[in-house]
């Protein structure tokens, strides 16, 4: 008699724990545009990168601009960053909001920074600068190699007309006001 309750507890257990883990079935494609986007900056194909950008971003700052920030940060000679793990944590379903599908992603990048070439004032101000940004927890510094650790806690929006090819822009608290230009406030609101 014991076992009819412990078979109707597996069942229901089962079944709450299939309803939470059902994933969305857009979360296929905004994860393969966004390991796209992540990849290519990965191989410093900066180019294939800033066309994984969300076009009416470039209305607050141009897609050469944003190339040259790209360049300068990914190709650095001096400082030298490798993008090594990306993984997702949430992504939104997507909302319809005129004509363009919204869904806010959230992921993390490992990532490394080697400063082996950079003089002690310029680390420290590099230091201060990625724990401000990323968190005093999430920053670490290995001294054998120069380099810093840095677990990036990123959020995204991903949007799309067709639900099948997705852009980004990147979510950071600092560029909300610049982001009103960009995105509905309704998207805006959830970050």
């Amino acid at each position: 008699m014991r076992t009819n309750p412990l078979i109707f507890l597996f069942a229901l257990l089962s079944l709450v724990t299939f309803a939470q883990t059902k994933a969305n079935p857009d979360d296929a494609a905004i994860k393969k545009s966004l390991t796209y986007f992540v990849n290519s900056i990965k191989s410093k194909q900066i180019d294939l990168a800033v066309n994984c950008i969300y076009p009416k971003f470039f209305t607050i700052v141009s897609k050469e601009k944003m190339m040259q920030i790209l360049n300068m940060t990914y190709n650095n000679p001096f400082m030298k960053i490798d993008v090594q793990n990306l993984q997702f944590e949430n992504i939104e379903k997507p909302e319809l909001i005129k004509g363009e599908y919204f869904s806010i992603t959230n992921y993390f990048l490992k990532l490394k920074c080697n400063v082996g070439s950079l003089n002690d004032d310029i680390k420290k101000k590099i230091n201060s600068a990625l724990k401000a940004k990323y968190g005093k927890n999430n920053v670490k510094y290995l001294a054998n190699e120069g380099s810093y650790l840095i677990n990036a806690n990123m959020k995204a929006c991903a949007v799309s007309k067709d639900k099948k090819y997705w852009k980004f822009v990147i979510l950071e608290k600092e560029y909300k006001p610049q982001l009103v230009k960009v995105l509905p406030k309704k998207v805006l609101d959830k970050f």
